[in-house]
């Protein structure tokens, strides 16, 4: 999964980096800028975000229904319908992360964790990773969101997160990716 390059050939090879300046360094993220040579001997300045990594939940309940959370978010100025989700804290795994982020974001602990799914966000410019878990066997807890957060919690049966997305009310990735999977695991049932 992580770092896996797929095809191989010139693909897999690896760039060398030539030098690299901090920008900036946050609580979230930190850019640099590096100067490198990818393979094939093209030489480049990459502006790259790091991030620890995040992980989201599909968190489904017995009853079938899809646990999301609504928030606003800033750079879209918007209020989006997501997993819940956050970044991975030092020293932490994915499937402690994820526990933490049930927990925090919606009062819930999970029995069952399974990755579903590994990606790169936004592999362009950005090194973040992310886990995806489905979520079973919920015990109820109660909701400690981030001092920052306001969230609404509502769940949903899959058929109407599916029209959601076709009405384009789910405009978030890691959470079209997540019902998207889960629709064709139900479709193969």
């Amino acid at each position: 999964m992580p770092g896996d390059a797929g095809t191989g050939g010139a693909a897999s090879a690896r760039a060398r980096r030539l030098s690299s300046r901090r920008i900036y360094s946050g609580k979230v993220l930190s850019l640099d800028v590096d100067e490198i040579e990818e393979p094939g001997g093209v030489h480049a300045t990459r502006e790259v975000v790091r991030h620890a990594g995040s992980v989201a939940v599909l968190a489904l309940q017995d009853d079938g229904r899809i646990v999301l959370v609504r928030q606003y978010r800033y750079p879209p100025d918007a209020a989006l319908w997501e997993l819940p989700a956050g970044r991975l804290d030092p020293g932490e795994s994915p499937e402690e992360a994820a526990q933490r982020e049930l927990q925090e974001e919606i009062g819930y602990r999970a029995r069952e964790l399974r990755q579903v799914a590994f990606f790169y966000t936004t592999p362009g410019f950005c090194d973040e990773s992310m886990h995806v878990f489905r979520a079973t066997g919920l015990v109820e807890g109660r909701a400690d969101p981030d001092d920052d957060e306001r969230i609404e919690v509502q769940a949903f049966p899959l058929a109407e997160l599916d029209a959601m997305i076709g009405r384009g009310e789910i405009r978030e990735a890691k959470t079209l990716v997540a019902i998207l999977l889960e629709l064709r695991a139900q479709r193969e049932r």
